[in-house]
C-alpha cells in the first residue's frame, strides 16, 4: 500500500464478543464443539461435570490429551487464532473454543497441563464483562485463590490434559429464579441431552473404529454410550458395496465416500429394544437419510439432501456420506460444524445409488408389512404348514435377490431380469414380490 492512506479499524470487542454469543449453538452442540478440542489434543478420556448451585452453577470438560504451554493456551483464547489445521483435525475456523463457550456462559476458564514430568499449571480466563467494561481483547490471569480453579488444578495433578470450565451460566440458567428447582431440573435435563448427542456424534471414536485410541466419554459419572446408526451388530443390517468419488475444491481434490444400509425391520432385530433405539432424536421417519462424516465425526444427520423426499416406506434406507477437512470448503461447514450443505456435483453423482438404495429400502418395508398384516389361515381351512411356510420364505426371496444383485454391481441386469419376469412370468414375478414396477 505504498503511496496509500490506510487506517486500522479494529472491531469493538464489546460489541463483536456479543454477536458471536448468537453463532447457533445449543448447550450439546457447545460442549460437542469443545470435546473436538480434546480429540485433536489426543485424549483418550473426557469428563464433563454439569453441577448445579445457583447462580454459582459450573460446567467442567476434563480431558487426559497432551495440554497447552502458556503460549499456546493463550493463543487459543484468541479469536481466529493464527495456528494453522492439520488435515483430520476436527478444528477449522479458530473459533471454537472461544464461541461455543461464550454461547452458554460469560466467564470462560482453560486450566492446562502439558508436561508429564513437572507438574506445572497454567490458567487463563476469558471474561465478558471485564471484554465489555474496557472494550478490548484481553484475556487475564485468574485469582490463584479461586477455588475453582483449585478443582481444575486438582484434576491434572496425575498427568496432562486441559481442562475447561464454564461460569456465569446466564444462557442455561433461567434469568429469574436461577436457584429455583426449575433451574435443577433444567440442569438435569441438559445433562442427559448432552450424553445423547455426543453418542451420536462421537460414536466412531467411542467405538475405537477411528484408528486412534478409543475414547471414553462420561456425563456426571455416567458412560456415554454410542449410537451407531446403522445398526452394525445386527446381522440382518445389509450394507451394499461402498462407492468412492471425487470432488473438486479450490486447489485441490478430494475423496468422499459413499455407504448405504437397509437395516433390519423391527421383527429382525435380535432385541425389540435395540429398534427403538435405532429410531433416533428425529424418530424413523426424519431419520432416514444421509449421514454426513467430517474425519470421522458425525456433523449432519437425516433427510435427503434435496435428492429425494421423506417416505414412510423408506425410512430403513440410511447412508454415510464421509470426507476429510481437505474438502471443508466444497461442503460449506459452518463455524459450530453443525452443518454442511452437499455438493451440486456430489448430488448428481450419489443420486442413482440414493435411489437403488432407497428401492431396496422400500422393498423391505413392504414385505414386513404384508408379513405382518396378512390374517392367519386356520390350520383345518388353509394350506399344510411346509407350504405355508414355503410360501412365506418365497415373498423374501425376491428382496434377497434383489439384494444380491446391488451388493455384486449388478444391478442394471437384475432391472432386466425383472421386466422379462413381469412381461413372460406373471405369477413367478407375484410370487417374489417383483409385481410393482
Amino acid at each position: 500500500m505504498a503511496g496509500r492512506a490506510w487506517y486500522d479499524v479494529s472491531p469493538s470487542a464489546a460489541r463483536l464478543t456479543g454477536s458471536l454469543r448468537d453463532i447457533g449453538y445449543d448447550f450439546p452442540t457447545a460442549v460437542a464443539d469443545v470435546v473436538d478440542n480434546s480429540v485433536a489434543a489426543g485424549a483418550t478420556r473426557v469428563e464433563i461435570l454439569i453441577e448445579y448451585d445457583g447462580t454459582d452453577s459450573r460446567v467442567f470438560i476434563a480431558d487426559d490429551g497432551g495440554g497447552m504451554s502458556p503460549p499456546a493456551l493463550l493463543e487459543a483464547l484468541r479469536f481466529g487464532t493464527r495456528r494453522d489445521y492439520g488435515r483430520s483435525e476436527l478444528g477449522r475456523y479458530g473459533l471454537g473454543l472461544k464461541t461455543a463457550s461464550l454461547s452458554q456462559c460469560r466467564l470462560l476458564t482453560v486450566v492446562s497441563r502439558s508436561s508429564r514430568s513437572r507438574v506445572r499449571t497454567c490458567a487463563r480466563s476469558l471474561d465478558l464483562d471485564l471484554i465489555g467494561e474496557w472494550d478490548q481483547w484481553v484475556v487475564v490471569d485468574p485469582a490463584n485463590s479461586d477455588p475453582t480453579v483449585l478443582r481444575a488444578r486438582q484434576w491434572l495433578a496425575e498427568g496432562t490434559g486441559t481442562v475447561v470450565v464454564w461460569r456465569s451460566l446466564d444462557r442455561v440458567l433461567p434469568e429469574k429464579r436461577p436457584e429455583g428447582g426449575w433451574a435443577r431440573r433444567r440442569l438435569d435435563t441438559l445433562a442427559t441431552r448432552t450424553a445423547e448427542h455426543l453418542g451420536i456424534v462421537f460414536h466412531r471414536f467411542i467405538e475405537g473404529v477411528t484408528g486412534r485410541s478409543q475414547l471414553v466419554i462420561t456425563v456426571n459419572g455416567q458412560k456415554v454410550e454410542p449410537w451407531d446408526p446403522f445398526a452394525g451388530q445386527e446381522p440382518a443390517t445389509v450394507e451394499l458395496p461402498a462407492q468412492r468419488f471425487e470432488i473438486e475444491s479450490p486447489g485441490s481434490v478430494g475423496k468422499v465416500t459413499l455407504r448405504r444400509f437397509v437395516l433390519p425391520s423391527r421383527d429382525s432385530f435380535n432385541d425389540p429394544s435395540g429398534f427403538d433405539r435405532l429410531s433416533g432424536p428425529l424418530n424413523w421417519n426424519r431419520q432416514q437419510g444421509l449421514y454426513v462424516y467430517r474425519a470421522e465425526r458425525l456433523v449432519q444427520w437425516g433427510g435427503w439432501g434435496g435428492i429425494r423426499g421423506i417416505d414412510e416406506h423408506t425410512k430403513l434406507a440410511r447412508a454415510a456420506i464421509e470426507f476429510d477437512t481437505d474438502l471443508d470448503t466444497a461442503f460449506n461447514i459452518n463455524v459450530a460444524k453443525m452443518k454442511v450443505s452437499l455438493p451440486a456435483q456430489l448430488r448428481q453423482l450419489i443420486e442413482p445409488s440414493v435411489n437403488e438404495l432407497c428401492i431396496l429400502a422400500d422393498d423391505a418395508y413392504r414385505k414386513t408389512s404384508r408379513v405382518r398384516n396378512a390374517a392367519p389361515v386356520p390350520a383345518d381351512l388353509g394350506a399344510p404348514a411346509e407350504v405355508r411356510a414355503a410360501a412365506q420364505a418365497a415373498s423374501h426371496a425376491g428382496l434377497a435377490l434383489r439384494m444380491a444383485a446391488m451388493q455384486v454391481d449388478q444391478w442394471s441386469a437384475w432391472e432386466q431380469i425383472e421386466t422379462l419376469l413381469r412381461r413372460q412370468s406373471p405369477e413367478v414375478a407375484e410370487l417374489l414380490g417383483l409385481d410393482r414396477g
